[in-house]
């Protein structure tokens, strides 16, 4: 029989392992916090809707491909944490980010990255197809070394040519569905390709003097507001064009032709209000616009596909 703890060990005990648990839920905050969530809800939709697009794909399917493309996307964003903790602790937006607060070692944070970009390759080639895989892994490749390391600190043009990573999704969920990559797949990659960059720029308007503060070359930092808001139309203008090409192929109808000149004149009415108004309170509202654009879009094509 074992001895009752000494008398006020009881509280001490209680006081430990209440004192464990919030640390405990720090920790995964953090590491969940690396793998950008709010960034992938948008990539995951992209994939959901592309598979439903493509055909008519098992729920088991579908989240064994959600599951890839999250740890795969999650990785190159704990990567890409890594790789930008020195200018992270020198902005407000990003200094109490896990690596630069301290809460997570640099190399901690590294071997997390590349561990789930490894798990995700993995999973994706045993449960979904090679093909998959490969587009994900070339997805992850393509954010931290094409865009982490090489362009983000070298060119102003670093959002539109890195940003073809985060068009992969698309690629990534017909590839899951039908084993291969079609032309309308390609589109729907152009389509957000093309989406990248206006929806970036807008954000980049709101955070141009912490960018200009640590020397990440975004364009309205290089460029000038001006220009970025001249661009973000130029761009918004190609979305629209990119956005009907899948009607004019014959992949999608009716709904999907109102719904996107609906929504692309939107988007463009907005680009040319940040234009003439030039002001915050318009860059913002593009901002959360294009997110909304983007995923009604995407849900646009697959009730065209049912219906």
């Amino acid at each position: 029989m074992s001895a009752a703890p000494p008398t006020g060990a009881a509280p001490a005990i209680e006081a430990a392992a209440l004192g464990l648990a919030p640390r405990t839920r720090q920790l995964l905050s953090d590491y969940l916090e690396l793998t950008k969530p709010k960034v992938q809800s948008l990539l995951l939709l992209t994939t959901i809707t592309t598979m439903y697009v493509a055909g008519d794909p098992s729920p088991l399917l579908v989240a064994l491909t959600c599951l890839g493309g999250y740890l795969s996307a999650g990785g190159a964003g704990a990567v890409n944490h890594w790789f930008d903790r020195d200018i992270d602790a020198r902005m407000a937006r990003t200094s109490t980010r896990p690596i630069p607060a301290g809460r997570v070692s640099p190399r901690a944070a590294l071997t997390f990255g590349c561990t789930l970009a490894f798990l995700s390759l993995l999973e994706l080639s045993l449960t979904v197809n090679p093909l998959a895989a490969a587009l994900s892994f070339s997805g992850f490749l393509g954010y931290v070394f094409v865009y982490t390391v090489w362009l983000k600190r070298r060119t102003p043009q670093n959002i539109v040519i890195g940003g073809a990573a985060g068009a992969v999704p698309p690629l990534v969920g017909w590839a899951a569905v039908t084993g291969s990559v079609s032309g309308t797949a390609v589109i729907l990659f152009f389509i957000v390709f093309f989406w990248t960059p206006p929806h970036f720029w807008a954000l980049s308007l709101l955070m141009k003097e912490e960018y200009g503060k640590v020397g990440v070359p975004m364009l309205p930092v290089v460029r000038g507001e001006a220009e970025t808001r001249r661009q973000i139309l130029l761009y918004s203008v190609l979305l629209y064009a990119v956005t009907q090409l899948p009607f004019c192929a014959g992949g999608f109808g009716v709904i999907y032709l109102v719904s996107s000149l609906v929504l692309g004149l939107g988007f463009i009415a907005g680009a040319v209000r940040l234009h003439r108004r030039a002001d915050r309170s318009s860059a913002l509202k593009l901002y959360l616009f294009s997110l909304a654009y983007l995923a009604l879009l995407f849900c646009a094509m697959v009730a065209d596909a049912h219906l």
